[in-house]
């Protein structure tokens, strides 16, 4: 009752990154708000997934396993959380603001007439006071994302309608373990009593899935170009620059949008969110949709003409002056000093 629950997406028998990274910020608010955290793993073949979700301090796994359930199938997936929450009553849920977690997030919350708040950046729990109604509301969670366009930050709540529910973006929150040695509890659902047989109308025949071409969410360094850089063809200096020090290449969706780049390396509200240890930013004004996409870098360097850019304000470092100049040098003091 009252409880904070992650939905949990299962891939090749996995929990993906999105999922852990919700488990950790799920495990804080959870202990802010006194209670526990819980979690649903719906799919098949779910042996020993505990061992993969204690420690990220969950008190309670629900799991759904049957062959039925995997690969993913919006109604019978969402049949099962929309019960359950009904049995439960969490006050929050969390979902990865994945193609998964687009699809079912919305159908339970209109089925559970709750709010549900899509693309959040932070989660935090506050208070609100309700001057028509002249009512005081505590431990609410404030949903805050970007909204209109991404040139405001919007703090959502849902004061009255439980539970509150939100989608986050993979990467905005750290993954990180609570206690490997943390112990819960299993409650494994029995499957017929959650679903019915029109939730299986749509059968799975056959599953292709394209393997990523680019993956630089995890690169622990990126250099990223902007409009600034002026031409694909000057992009190869990032790509010598990331050769040499063995980074990935990315880019603004200025840049994306001019065909400096492909669109699978952009970063920012529309593309991808990263946080590697070093972030060398050239060419890029910062516009708000894009730093929400890399403002928890380790440490960022800017190279820019215009020292009035924005990207400055949040950068540990700032090189005035043109990439052209700038990147051949740094490869070659680079070099010179790794040998």
């Amino acid at each position: 009752m009252n409880n904070v629950f992650v939905y949990c997406e299962i891939d090749e028998g996995n929990v993906v990154d999105v999922s852990l990274e919700l488990l950790t910020k799920g495990r804080k608010l959870a202990n802010e708000l006194k209670c526990q955290l819980e979690a649903v793993v719906i799919g098949d073949e779910l042996k020993n997934i505990e061992k993969e979700l204690f420690p990220y301090g969950v008190d309670t796994i629900h799991i759904a396993e049957d062959k039925r359930l995997y690969p993913f199938q919006t109604l019978p997936h969402a049949s099962i959380m929309k019960k359950l929450f009904e049995d439960e009553k969490p006050q929050i849920v969390l979902f990865g603001a994945t193609s998964i977690g687009r699809d079912i997030a919305p159908r339970i919350a209109s089925a559970m007439r709750c709010g549900l708040t899509a693309d959040c950046t932070s989660l935090v729990i506050g208070e609100h006071f309700d001057k028509k109604a002249n009512k005081e509301y505590k431990n609410l969670l404030y949903q805050i994302r970007p909204a209109f366009g991404g040139n405001i930050i919007a703090t959502i709540i849902n004061p009255e309608m439980h539970p509150q529910m939100a989608t986050v973006r993979e990467g905005v929150m750290k993954k990180e373990i609570y206690d490997a040695k943390y112990k819960g509890k299993i409650h494994k659902l029995e499957v017929d009593k959650y679903v019915n047989e029109e939730d299986f109308v749509v059968k799975i025949i056959e599953r292709h899935i394209e393997a990523k071409k680019v993956d630089i969410k995890g690169a622990q360094i990126i250099v990223a170009g902007g409009y600034g850089v002026g031409s694909a063809e000057n992009f190869k200096l990032l790509y010598d620059l990331a050769d040499v020090i063995g980074g990935e290449v990315g880019g603004s969706r200025a840049a994306v949008d001019a065909n400096f780049i492909e669109h699978e390396r952009q970063i920012g509200q529309t593309g991808v969110t990263v946080r590697p240890k070093l972030y060398i930013a050239c060419g890029i004004s910062g516009a708000v949709q894009h730093r929400a996409g890399m403002d928890q870098s380790a440490m960022i360097i800017s190279i820019n003409t215009d020292i009035k850019a924005p990207i400055n304000s949040i950068a540990d470092y700032v090189i005035e002056g043109d990439i052209s100049d700038v990147i051949p040098k740094m490869i070659k003091y680079y070099k010179k000093n790794s040998k």
